[in-house]
């Protein structure tokens, strides 16, 4: 029998990941079958946090002439929602979840400590942080990757809606190659499409592994979870 290669995990889910229906926000069946492979994640012994963007909804990017710091808390709210339909779903497939928010929102969610993380994350929860780091002008990769180290992750597992990193945009140029694996320093240096620049640069110095992978198979989540080498690896 298989043993899972990571013994905790960070999962970075994309808010357009969860809108896979033209039209629609949230597509619940997707989620569901995003949340009974998580299921089978936990049943292997994982413990599992998930962060969870807002492109579905809002980014703050979107705001246009808006106050960049008011278009960013726009985007903080939007993955509020986003993580207590996760938590629904979660629940639905039989996982004890959990949501904890960088902002104070007692009436949704539980306010987010690394001590209360880390004592959910032990008792088998599944931990869905919201609202990002609390700050605006940071992204939700960076969220992810200083969760990860705050969690004392084994690896950032990236669901993107493309199949890993590649030297060029592969929707513009059909001659873009993918990497299996590749270095935060290449990231830098070649500018490529992976986290943003403090994001990457956190991982470099804090020597966080990531996996980025195609979320169109929701099963690739616990592909790699149990140690099968699909879409891009990044490291230090």
């Amino acid at each position: 029998m298989a043993t899972p290669r990571y013994k905790r995990i960070l999962l970075k889910l994309s808010g357009e990941a969860l809108a896979k229906r033209e039209g629609s926000i949230l597509d619940f069946d997707f989620i569901s079958r995003v949340a009974d492979v998580l299921k089978r994640c936990r049943d292997e012994g994982v413990e599992i946090g998930v962060i969870v963007g807002a492109g579905n909804i809002w980014r703050g990017r979107q705001g246009g002439g808006m106050d960049r710091k008011q278009a960013d808390h726009m985007g903080m709210l939007a993955t509020a929602i986003n993580a207590l339909a996760l938590q629904d779903s979660f629940r639905q497939a039989g996982l004890d979840a959990v949501v904890m928010s960088a902002v104070e929102m007692r009436a949704f969610a539980d306010t987010f400590t690394v001590n209360d993380a880390n004592a959910a994350l032990a008792k088998g929860k599944v931990v869905i942080f919201a609202c990002g780091l609390g700050q605006p002008f940071f992204s939700t990769d960076t969220a992810a990757v200083l969760r990860a180290a705050e969690i004392d992750a084994d690896a950032v597992l990236m669901a993107k809606n493309i199949d890993g990193i590649y030297t060029a945009d592969p929707k513009k140029d059909p001659g873009a190659r993918r990497y299996d694996d590749v270095t935060y320093k290449e990231v830098l240096e070649k500018e490529l499409k992976a986290l943003d620049l403090s994001a990457t640069t956190f991982c470099m110095e804090n020597d966080i592994r990531c996996y980025a992978f195609g979320l169109s198979d929701p099963d690739n989540i616990y592909r790699v979870v149990m140690g099968e080498h699909i879409g891009t690896e990044l490291h230090r």
